[in-house]
């Protein structure tokens, strides 16, 4: 039962263990590069819908033109959901680098500024300490992917307006505007899990180097060439793909499919989790037993 009870003290939240994650959330929140992502999804956002307010809906037009024949569209199909979802669309590959920008430096910053020692002479495991930065970095990575939803939908929304959400597929789906709202939270909610998985990634990285960006070129080297294999329409990487996390990191487009693939979503959350796990539990192997001396 000794080893049982030392994991659960480990990783308690108790007051000793919420003033380490709050140490660790300053030093990372009083950081230059942490806003870099906020900076560039604050300019990013505002000018693609900028430039789609321009271009008057002619994507929408453009998307719809083949089926007009058979159908008649009615209502705003160019509104503030359907900007959201491209705008999800075209950064979901930039997301992972900004996201790896704070993750691959909760290890290896302190490394580079020498401070580890510092930080270990303290009267907490080191345990402890990991899984503050850990939870610091899954923090980061959600209030990154919750401004862009604010963003993208609260500005979307006030240039658009709303109605219901085409999204464009394998094929068309049109989405009820009474259920447009919930499928983006959807979508944004399983974005972050996503998200986890590549900053468990990066964290991991962070833990085998002493320069921070080592750990940012590793994650996107990884998810570059996964990506590929990934997207690849050949049979011969079919056996390798469902190894690949980046296999299953689409999941929130699943939530915006005309039928939500419950079974489908509950499958790639269960994996992405499993691929998280398996990362921080390899970095707490490397991180406690490696010699520190700096």
């Amino acid at each position: 039962m000794q080893p049982a009870v030392a994991f659960l003290h480990t990783y308690s939240i108790n007051p000793s263990m919420l003033s380490i994650l709050k140490n660790e959330l300053l030093k990372t929140y009083f950081k230059w590069r942490t806003y870099i992502g906020f900076i560039a999804i604050l300019i990013l956002v505002p000018l693609v819908e900028i430039a789609l307010k321009l271009e008057g809906g002619s994507m929408i037009k453009g998307m719809t033109r083949s089926l007009e024949k058979d159908f008649f569209f009615v209502g705003n199909l160019f509104n503030g959901y359907f900007v959201t979802q491209l705008i999800m669309n075209s950064l979901w590959v930039h997301i992972p680098f900004l996201i790896s920008l704070v993750a691959g430096d909760q290890l290896a910053g302190e490394a580079t500024g020498g401070t580890f020692r510092l930080i270990l002479i303290r009267p907490v495991s080191r345990s402890r300490i990991l899984f503050a930065k850990y939870l610091t970095t899954l923090f980061y990575a959600f209030s990154l992917v919750a401004f862009l939803a604010a963003l993208s939908l609260g500005l979307g929304v006030a240039m658009f307006g709303v109605g219901d959400l085409l999204v464009a597929g394998r094929e068309l789906a049109i989405i009820s505007q009474h259920e447009a709202l919930g499928r983006m939270c959807l979508a944004f909610g399983l974005a972050i899990w996503s998200m986890w998985c590549v900053a468990s990634l990066a964290f991991l990285f962070s833990s085998f180097v002493e320069n921070a960006i080592g750990p940012i070129i590793g994650t996107m080297t990884v998810m570059v060439v996964f990506l590929v294999i990934s997207n690849m329409p050949t049979s011969f990487f079919v056996p390798v793909k469902p190894y690949l996390f980046t296999t299953y990191l689409n999941v929130w487009q699943k939530a915006l499919e005309a039928s939500i693939p419950w079974e489908t979503i509950l499958h790639h959350v269960v994996i992405l989790g499993c691929f998280s796990v398996g990362f921080y539990v390899a970095t707490w192997y490397i991180f406690v037993k490696k010699d520190i001396v700096s």
